[in-house]
């Protein structure tokens, strides 16, 4: 809790305007940040010094995980965060590769789950993470990768967190994840839960004790519209101790995760939090 705490106060501190395009909004920013997570210990990341609703990041995570190319998908797992950028982004409106309402179309877990390769068929490249991790082979290879420039025509938005690579010593399992951009206010615990509770889940599927979790940032801002309640609101809060996370031991393989696994099979424990704050979200 306290590096996301120092993380805010340092844009807020150093930051530098930067008008965004997409948004029309200015960002006040910061380049390369860096935050750890001690899944081993279960020191979950959750805010504290906000009401954070984990369970959606957990939801969209599942969704990464699947595959998933539609909103509505999306919707019925717990996780309403690609609504407003499958239906409500201009630009992706008017794309000629979008299918239909709620369409995603390629981004983030479709590059993952089938990757097109340029002589036909496609990759599946957590399927191939998870079958070396579980044979303990480390390649030096074992990433997962949103980032396809290729086919950022095809989405309706580029992949902020965009690459995990996943790191094998001995029987404990790491994780490199790195981030484009970042909406520090309101992305960055999503974010944050997610790296936790993706090398929690891959470890526990391929037989693995969980070590840290490395989130790398390069782009780290808050948005204008959100400096006031940062500054005045959150950075004023006292942050409580960080809670744990329990998931269903009965996840063994990633065919599970595909198939039954839902927001039951993941509960926290002792978390202890200050009031919500409505930040304003930007398409």
């Amino acid at each position: 809790m306290r590096q996301y705490l120092d993380l805010c106060q340092r844009i807020v501190d150093e930051g530098v305007w930067v008008d965004n395009k997409r948004t029309g909004k200015r960002c006040l920013t910061v380049i390369d940040a860096e935050l750890n997570y001690n899944v081993g210990n279960n020191e979950f990341p959750l805010i504290t010094t906000r009401k954070s609703f984990w369970k959606a990041a957990i939801a969209e995570l599942l969704g990464y995980l699947r595959g998933y190319d539609n909103a509505a998908d999306f919707r019925a797992i717990g996780c309403n965060t690609w609504n407003a950028n499958a239906n409500e982004n201009d630009a992706w409106l008017n794309n000629p590769h979008r299918k239909g309402d709620d369409d995603m179309g390629r981004v983030y877990g479709v590059q993952g789950r089938g990757w097109a390769k340029p002589d036909g068929g496609v990759v599946d490249q957590l399927a191939k993470l998870v079958n070396d991790l579980k044979n303990g082979i480390d390649d030096r290879g074992e990433i997962l990768s949103f980032y396809n420039p290729g086919e950022f025509h095809m989405g309706c938005l580029r992949p902020c967190m965009h690459t995990h690579n996943f790191s094998l010593l001995g029987d404990t399992l790491y994780l490199t994840s790195y981030q484009r951009s970042c909406d520090v206010p309101l992305g960055l615990n999503f974010n944050q839960i997610q790296v936790y509770v993706l090398l929690a889940l891959v470890a526990q599927i391929t037989g693995h004790k969980a070590g840290m979790a490395y989130h790398k940032i390069v782009n780290a801002h808050i948005y204008e519209d959100q400096l006031d309640l940062m500054k005045n609101v959150q950075l004023k809060r006292e942050p409580f101790a960080a809670p744990k996370l329990n998931i269903n031991p009965d996840i063994k393989t990633l065919e599970d995760i595909e198939t039954w696994v839902t927001l039951d099979d993941f509960s926290v424990e002792g978390y202890e939090h200050h009031d919500a704050i409505a930040y304003p979200f930007s398409v």
